[in-house]
């Protein structure tokens, strides 16, 4: 068992899209939780281009408390896990959690992060007990927890929940990392030597509504399980051995039929059916071409290596000398 050390530096990340409603509170629990840890700390707030006036805020309580409270602002939206990167190439901390702005995961449970990962462990997972969400969302999450373990091949139960620790040198190796298409649980869990899973409290969202439609969250999946491994290339493959097996196989059938008596009236009566078939395989193969293409499109995103980001201003954090 690992050596338990105590961590003196902690980063809280907190990426922030249109959250104004529920800031004011994120503020305050954040806060009190983080002045009775007793160790030193530094709360980053990324405002990923909201259109409320989420980004005053996050302002107002940096210069309230600067080098304590740290606003990151984004010149327009980049989604949540780019804005959390974003906050990472800012960390100063021995250990770095990440943490939702809309308060569905309690900032208390951060001290039960922070034990975790004293107890020897790169990478503190969460597993939200009672979820409050739909079950559209539960749904979409189990999909994505299996592609997840199936591509780190590292075993926990919820990579979507954003209530995770991570040590200082697995977020310096995920800032290494050049794909475009990012997804912070699973690049933790590849660079991780030791894992853990502590279970945390789950509330409904008290303010506002959730960022993701059910489109969005149709397109999110996809993307994740694109980004996290080839399984449904391979999928594909499987798919297109099975209906090629399938098609060697009518076509025996239809000879035969066509050459046994009265063949010529069948072969005229299933004409419809022969292109109903076709039709199939044309769609499969349509299909199997959109998929290659999708990872044809990741490829030229990351060859372009365009920034995932681009940090406007940072206030509150003091220059190091």
């Amino acid at each position: 068992m690992a050596q338990k050390e105590r961590l003196e530096f902690i980063s809280v990340v907190v990426p922030v899209y249109n959250e104004s409603g529920c800031l004011d509170e994120l503020l305050q629990r954040t806060l009190t939780v983080l002045d009775g840890i007793g160790r030193r700390f530094e709360f980053i707030l990324i405002d990923d281009g909201s259109c409320d006036d989420s980004a005053e805020k996050i302002v107002r309580a940096a210069e309230a408390r600067p080098d304590q409270v740290i606003a990151v602002l984004l010149n327009r939206n980049y989604g949540q896990h780019n804005a959390i990167m974003a906050g990472f190439s800012q960390v100063r901390g021995d250990l770095v959690i990440t943490l939702d702005a809309d308060l569905q995961n309690p900032p208390e449970e951060i001290p039960n992060l922070i034990a975790a990962a004293e107890e020897g462990n790169d990478v503190v997972g969460t597993v939200r007990q009672n979820r409050r969400d739909t079950f559209f969302r539960r749904f979409c999450s189990k999909i994505v927890n299996r592609a997840a373990r199936q591509a780190t091949g590292v075993n926990m139960n919820d990579y979507g929940c954003m209530l995770r620790a991570y040590r200082r040198n697995i977020v310096d190796a995920m800032l290494q990392c050049n794909e475009r298409s990012t997804f912070i649980p699973v690049w933790g869990n590849s660079f991780a030597r030791t894992t853990c899973e502590i279970p945390v409290a789950h509330a409904a969202r008290a303010v506002g509504e959730s960022k993701y439609s059910v489109w969005k969250l149709i397109n999110l999946q996809f993307n994740l399980l694109t980004c996290m491994t080839t399984l449904p290339l391979r999928l594909l493959t499987y798919f297109g051995v099975f209906t090629g097996f399938s098609g060697f196989i009518l076509s025996l059938y239809i000879l035969i039929r066509r050459l046994c008596p009265g063949g010529d009236e069948w072969a005229g009566a299933g004409v419809f059916t022969l292109f109903a078939v076709s039709f199939i395989f044309t769609g499969i193969q349509m299909i199997g071409i959109g998929v290659i293409g999708e990872y044809i499109g990741r490829i030229y995103t990351d060859v372009r290596a365009r920034p995932r980001y681009f940090i406007d201003r940072v206030i509150g954090k003091k220059t190091e000398k």
